[in-house]
């Protein structure tokens, strides 16, 4: 909240007085934080909507649990950076293509009888933040025969069933999605 007073304003949630010029800069930041909020909403709201339907329990149950995972994930990964929600869009297709892809390689290899498993560790380096790695391990995590395990400065450690498979080529691609859909400048040679 920003109150203006005698030339000066002062804003309650950092306690912080600056002239009247630098107002608008607290208003646009304001802005900002507000629209990190209501992207949150949409993205863990849907998530949530997209889990449990209709039921009239579940969907009083997501109005106190969506707000908590909101602060949470606020409290986690503070919104230094917009998360742009068309480009989630275009990119959830893929996911699940990819997803399907890989649950059905997956179960081929569980089922053939020679087993062409050659499971290892392959380390690949990430230009993303720490939040923009945290996602791309989460989204290859949820990918079959992939799981990563952890982050060293800026590589990312990624378990995978078959070392020969040739993951590495799709980590770059799923990199720069990810810089895209989060702005992220770390990484802005791989997204443009």
């Amino acid at each position: 909240m920003i109150f203006q007073a005698a030339g000066f304003a002062f804003c309650r949630e950092r306690f912080l007085f600056c002239n009247a010029a630098s107002t608008s800069y607290l208003w646009l930041m304001s802005m900002l934080t507000f629209q990190v909020l209501i992207n949150r909403l949409l993205f863990l709201g849907g998530i949530w909507f997209m889990l449990t339907g209709l039921d009239l329990k579940a969907l009083a149950l997501g109005a106190v649990v969506v707000p908590v995972a909101i602060w949470l994930s606020l409290r986690l990964l503070p919104g230094q950076r917009r998360l742009i929600l068309w480009r989630l869009a275009l990119h959830l297709p893929a996911f699940v293509v990819g997803s399907v892809r890989g649950g059905l390689d997956v179960a081929w290899r569980a089922f053939s009888p020679n087993l062409p498993l050659d499971p290892g560790w392959i380390d690949v380096p990430v230009k993303l933040s720490d939040g923009g790695r945290a996602v791309m391990g989460g989204e290859l995590s949820l990918m079959p025969g992939t799981l990563a395990a952890g982050t060293q400065k800026d590589r990312l450690l990624i378990h995978v069933l078959d070392t020969q498979a040739g993951f590495e080529r799709s980590f770059s691609r799923e990199e720069a999605a990810i810089a895209a859909m989060t702005q992220d400048v770390s990484s802005g040679d791989k997204a443009s």
